[in-house]
């Protein structure tokens, strides 16, 4: 939890200046590619984090690292930040906290629908319509498919969930009957 909290601050801190110079886009793409780097390279990541390296020597990965992206000084102030504070670790976390406040600005919601069968590109189009109707805000969907739930959709957004599967229906209907018992 603690680190959540952490990430948090350090995302917010981020996303007021990237904001303020019209850049939050920008810097939530490069720290999304630095997170899947760290989470994909455990080398990088130990030579980031593990204390048995001298902070010169860690310093000098980030710095490294920073000039392969080829990022703007503020971000590459901020990356040697956390490297300078042990905060490295929290990486993956700033990350998916940074895109959640770049998605609050932008008025985006993620949400997953979950159906039986592969949905068309025109039911997808109704569902995710419907959605952004039901919030108020763009959703951007994500699908998977589950024979288990018989026919029908789940659609998830945020706190909002919507189970119009058989699967459901059946199992209030069972409910229904042994109640009446």
């Amino acid at each position: 939890m603690k680190q959540i909290i952490l990430a948090r601050r350090y995302a917010k801190a981020l996303f007021a200046v990237g904001k303020e110079e019209g850049k939050y886009e920008e810097y939530s793409a490069a720290l999304q590619g630095l997170a899947e780097v760290y989470a994909s390279d455990v080398g990088l990541a130990d030579s980031l984090t593990n204390p048995l390296y001298p902070m010169d020597v860690r310093s000098k990965v980030m710095e490294g690292v920073v000039a392969s992206m080829g990022v703007d000084s503020v971000m590459s102030k901020f990356l040697n930040l956390l490297v300078e504070k042990k905060r490295a670790g929290v990486l993956p976390e700033i990350a998916e906290e940074f895109q959640i406040m770049v998605d609050e600005e932008q008025n985006v919601s993620h949400g997953s629908v979950v159906s039986a069968v592969e949905l068309s590109d025109e039911l997808q189009a109704k569902v995710q319509a419907t959605l952004e109707k039901l919030t108020g805000k763009k959703v951007e969907l994500t699908t998977s498919v589950d024979p288990s739930i018989i026919g029908g959709v789940i659609a998830k957004v945020g706190d909002l969930e919507l189970d119009g599967s058989i699967k459901t229906q059946l199992a209030s209907l069972k409910d229904s009957i042994k109640g009446r018992e």
